[in-house]
């Protein structure tokens, strides 16, 4: 496993030294992220900043999504080093991805370079040592097409620097239009006189003209001429782009499984079996048109994510209203969203109410009603906590009335866009099992070359002609080739994360989306996660002779002077309670702080607070009866407080941050889903956990925990359980999920930091997409390993058949490219997963 050891410039403003808390923060979102071995700081290079030094798997972290992370903590980060995600037109296959990886990694500053399938090529380099005309020249050469960058909402060009655009050549984009049919998203990279399905139409004519001559050699009186004619053509059609190809890696000294087939088939000629090499030519070329058909569906899941967002938008000026292209959009433009259009950029709704579709982002399937927020005037652009009814998306849908959007994010930045460079840089990080695959087959492939050389000199020691073993060795050839190895898993990691990010869950590779489907036990953060983030008034119970509703009337007027947000709690909840019945005036508050808060209500003095307040305010204490009534309240996890006026105790009020209304059945459902311990980690008291936890049926509630406790219960936990994952926001959780195994955050499309921080992120703010992601992953791990067993078995079959004489190269080809096809289409059943 290739480890890499890189030291940044670190500098972080504000911070004394390097022994700061900021600093340990830091070094906590990063060490025990899977990946990253160790992270230090180190002065040794003598430079005036600090380095920041870690060492990891390239394979497994990019060094991108770590500099992101240390920004996120403040800190700044010199662009000594780039990053670079860039779509590419050209890439045949699996094979051809990975010969293209080492190639690209032996270049001179090219830290790591990753190749998808799909078509998207993830580079890390140093800038002293090479720059962006380099890489894409290098690129170039090895006859590759750059299409730009991975298509991203509004074509922002996502893999840019920022010192300068990675742009293609206007002759570039000129090839490119002239070989993109109308409305296609898809380059003919195997194009030719029938546009993109030449490949496909050129293999059935080779089927046609095979079968056509092997009938006429049964018919009496044709010459035999005929029917080799008709091969000799068959062998043109079938042959033409296995030769291209083939021709392509020699050039590059590169011996691909195309050459190789086409040895194979011209080998077969030789020896007079013009009919199996013609059906040779014919499987492989059929096997290849329906690969890349395959795998375009999966490529075309992820490429409709950038399509959702419309190109232009209609900008409100002056009065007046014109369309623009939605890169001109600026922070605080506000723009017009018509009745069943999609919106333009993410933002706040100044004017309007309607019903938003959010699944595109989201996943939600009933729409959202939105109004507009309360001061139109406002930034939201810095706005970290923005309600969900203000808040919109680029690329959601309009219902049927029309809105006024302010805009908070540009193009480049919307929620969106993040969103579609994720998924294709996801692409790029390879799965355990893809590690596997990959270190097998650097043994595997000079293991069958040795054999198949060996096979032809079979005719020294056994009683054959030369033509015979060569035979042989070609069959054995066609047999050993590990196309359906190669395959199996990226298309099944593709299609896996294409599903998730149609149903509104990132995940950010084939590491995640394999481990999310063993995860045995699952760590919980409460506030925000498992309840709502925001404390509900739940109980008004009246003392003495006054009615609940005139409690409840003197509460919300001490309490209305008052800003802590316990205080709005009982004002929003109370006033929602009161309906249209009039609320008192109160004055002169005086606040105590930690225990509750005095204020004049009607020439009579009002006290709000908890049991210490009045412990320590004067002789006139509660009754036990009262007492024990708000000991029972707060063993239920209520935050509670007594209400007095004057000298009389007139009440009690109780709040609490109550559970989410999906949590209990979303608990329920990953219990039959075989999770078999749900944790609770939480700031609050270990009584309020414990409530919680016994409410919506949690097996464990460790309370009182510091963030660096929970760090330390993840690490318990993960020695117990093995694979833990941390659902959280993604902010305060942020180093308990980069010790877990997953970190999990929830409402990621609301905030920046959950959509950079977690292995995968849940886009809406609801638990009950969690059981979803489990289940798709589970289902990819279970279809990766049907894929392994197919691919390795075919080939551990196919083998010792042809060696024996058993199998001869036509059967040994259909059931060599009816694996490949048949580890493809298994894949693609990912993309019709359902919740």
């Amino acid at each position: 496993m290739r480890k890499i050891k890189i030291a940044l410039p670190l500098v972080l403003p504000e911070v004394p030294d390097v022994r700061d808390r900021c600093v340990r923060e830091l070094m906590d979102r990063l060490q025990g992220r899977q990946g990253i071995e160790k992270v230090h700081i180190s002065d040794e290079t003598g430079q005036n900043a600090p380095q920041l030094c870690f060492h990891y798997n390239p394979e497994e972290i990019s060094m991108e999504r770590i500099t992101t992370l240390a920004r996120q903590t403040g800190a700044s980060l010199t662009e000594e080093f780039g990053h670079q995600l860039i779509e590419v037109e050209g890439i045949r296959h699996a094979r051809h991805a990975r010969y293209l990886e080492q190639s690209l990694q032996q270049a001179d500053g090219l830290l790591q370079a990753s190749v998808a399938a799909s078509g998207i090529v993830r580079l890390e380099f140093d800038r002293s040592r090479t720059n962006e005309e380099r890489i894409l020249s290098l690129i170039r050469k090895e006859g590759l097409r750059v299409a730009g960058t991975p298509a991203s909402a509004g074509g922002v060009n996502v893999g840019q620097s920022k010192e300068k655009k990675d742009e293609v050549t206007p002759q570039e984009q000129e090839r490119l239009k002239e070989k993109m049919e109308p409305d296609s998203d898809h380059t003919h990279e195997h194009g030719g006189i029938f546009g993109r399905n030449t490949e496909l139409i050129f293999s059935i004519i080779c089927g046609a003209l095979l079968a056509v001559g092997f009938g006429l050699s049964f018919v009496e009186g044709v010459p035999g001429w005929a029917s080799l004619a008709l091969y000799i053509g068959a062998y043109f059609f079938g042959g033409l782009f296995t030769a291209k190809e083939a021709a392509e890696e020699i050039i590059k000294k590169n011996f691909e499984i195309d050459f190789l087939m086409l040895v194979a088939a011209i080998g077969a000629a030789i020896l007079g079996e013009w009919a199996e090499g013609a059906l040779l030519l014919f499987l492989f070329s059929m096997g290849h048109a329906l690969e890349h058909y395959a795998m375009n569906k999966a490529r075309k899941s992820i490429a409709a994510l950038a399509d959702l967002a419309p190109k232009t938008a209609l900008l409100k000026k002056n009065g007046k209203t014109e369309e623009v292209g939605i890169e001109k959009l600026r922070l605080g433009d506000v723009i017009i969203v018509r009745p069943n259009s999609k919106i333009s950029a993410d933002g706040v709704v100044v004017k309007g109410q309607s019903s938003v579709n959010q699944a595109p982002i989201t996943g939600e399937s009933v729409p959202v009603d939105k109004e507009p927020v309360d001061d139109p005037e406002q930034t939201y652009s810095t706005e970290s906590e923005i309600k969900s009814e203000n808040r919109v998306f680029a690329g959601t849908i309009n219902g049927n009335n029309t809105l006024e959007v302010k805009v908070i994010k540009e193009a480049k930045d919307s929620t969106l866009s993040r969103l579609v460079k994720l998924v294709n840089e996801a692409q790029t990080q390879k799965s355990p099992t893809q590690q596997f695959t990959d270190r097998f087959e650097k043994y595997f492939v000079p293991s069958v070359l040795l054999l198949v050389v060996a096979l032809n000199f079979a005719f020294l020691v056994l009683d054959e002609p030369f033509s015979a073993s060569f035979y042989r060795a070609m069959a054995v050839l066609v047999a050993a080739s590990p196309c359906a190895l190669a395959i199996s898993t990226p298309s099944a990691v593709l299609s896996g994360v294409a599903r998730a990010a149609r149903g509104g869950v990132l995940i950010k590779g084939g590491r995640p989306l394999e481990d999310l489907g063993v995860l045995t036990a699952l760590a919980f953060d409460k506030t925000g996660t498992l309840t709502e983030g925001k404390p509900k008034l739940t109980n008004v119970i009246p003392w003495g002779d006054i009615s609940e509703n005139d409690l409840l009337k003197r509460a919300v007027a001490v309490e209305a002077l008052s800003d802590h947000p316990l205080a709005k709690a009982i004002v929003r909840d109370g006033k929602e309670r009161l309906g249209y019945m009039p609320v008192p005036g109160a004055e002169d508050l005086e606040a105590v702080l930690g225990k509750g808060i005095k204020a004049t209500l009607e020439g009579n003095k009002a006290f709000i607070g908890n049991l210490e307040l009045f412990e320590e305010l004067d002789e006139i204490r509660p009754s036990q009866e009262l007492i024990d009534k708000v000991q029972s309240l707060e063993a239920e996890g209520n935050t509670s407080m007594l209400v007095r006026e004057n000298d009389s105790y007139i009440g009690l009020i109780s709040l609490m941050d109550t559970p989410r209304a999906a949590a209990k059945a979303t608990l329920e459902e990953l219990k039959k889903m075989g999770i078999r311990r749900m944790i609770m980690l939480t700031g609050d008291n270990q009584k309020v956990a414990d409530a919680v936890a016994g409410e919506i049926g949690l097996t464990d509630a460790w309370g009182s925990l510091l963030p660096e406790e929970k760090v330390k219960a993840i690490k318990e936990l993960r020695q117990k359980e093995s694979k833990v994952a941390m659902v959280g926001d993604g902010v305060n959780d942020a180093p308990a999920m980069a010790n877990s195994t997953v970190g999990i955050a929830m409402g990621a499309a609301g905030s920046d930091v959950a959509l950079e921080t977690a292995d995968i992120a849940l886009m809406s703010d609801k638990l009950e997409n969690l059981p979803f992601a489990i289940g798709l992953s589970r289902m990819s791990r279970r279809i990766i390993k049907q894929n392994l067993w197919v691919s390795l078995g075919m080939v551990a079959l196919l083998i010792p058949l042809t060696i024996s004489g058993v199998a001869t190269i036509g059967p040994a080809v259909l059931m060599h490219e009816g694996s490949t096809l048949l580890v493809v289409f298994n894949a693609l059943r990912l993309l019709a997963y359902r919740k």
